[in-house]
């Protein structure tokens, strides 16, 4: 990823924002690792979450590994640039974040569970960071899809507030939760690149992480 030297760490203005583009970038079509469809339609009875919790290779890897997830692609959402690119991404002009889509089978995970896996995998605590990487892109996030997900997304960030107190550390979770407005599929080469690349960067875990598991 490109770090944080000369980034942006508050988010644009409408005024402000890039113009973007009317047509889709292009992306895979198929997960790397399981071959599966990165577009819709999905099988029946699948349901899909999104989060944001620092650079999305390593973010995505953690949840492809979940048994009960169906396929999982990388992506930018919570902008206002449409259909932006990478590079417009990461120039701050566009206030999207990268995300991971998850699609899971909830008769074999739970969407809790995958909030489990999403705080216990980075520290949502930096506000426009994640370790070493700075800029809007990187910050905690929670997309919600409904009411349902919503309630069950804030009444776990309450949970894992406490546990942070509890542990004595004083920072404040700054994740966000809101609406899910549009995901866009991010390029291919971004989709599942942990996975083409074993040895690339990945920008999650070791002192990164600040919470001790918690019972959900």
């Amino acid at each position: 990823m490109l770090f944080g030297l000369g980034k942006k760490l508050t988010l644009p203005t409408a005024a402000d924002a890039l113009a973007g583009r009317t047509s889709e970038i292009p992306t895979a079509l198929h997960h790397f690792v399981n071959g599966k469809a990165l577009k819709p339609p999905f099988p029946e009875g699948m349901e899909t979450a999104v989060f944001g919790l620092g650079c999305f290779w390593g973010a995505e890897r953690c949840f492809w590994k979940q048994n009960g997830v169906y396929v999982t692609s990388v992506g930018y959402a919570a902008g206002l640039t449409p259909n932006p690119t990478y590079e417009e991404v990461c120039s701050g002009k566009t206030g999207h974040n990268e995300v991971v889509l998850v699609v899971y089978d909830p008769k074999l995970i739970s969407y809790a569970d995958l909030l489990k896996v999403f705080w216990e995998s980075h520290n949502p605590t930096q506000g426009m960071q994640q370790g070493n990487d700075k800029g809007t892109q990187y910050r905690s996030g929670i997309y919600v899809y409904n009411d349902t997900q919503r309630k069950i997304a804030e009444d776990s960030r309450e949970l894992y507030q406490d546990a942070l107190q509890a542990s004595g550390m004083k920072q404040g979770i700054t994740t966000e939760i809101r609406d899910l407005d549009q995901f866009y599929y991010a390029e291919g080469y971004h989709q599942q690149y942990l996975a083409k690349n074993p040895g690339g960067y990945c920008g999650l875990g070791g002192t990164n992480v600040c919470y001790p598991a918690v019972a959900v």
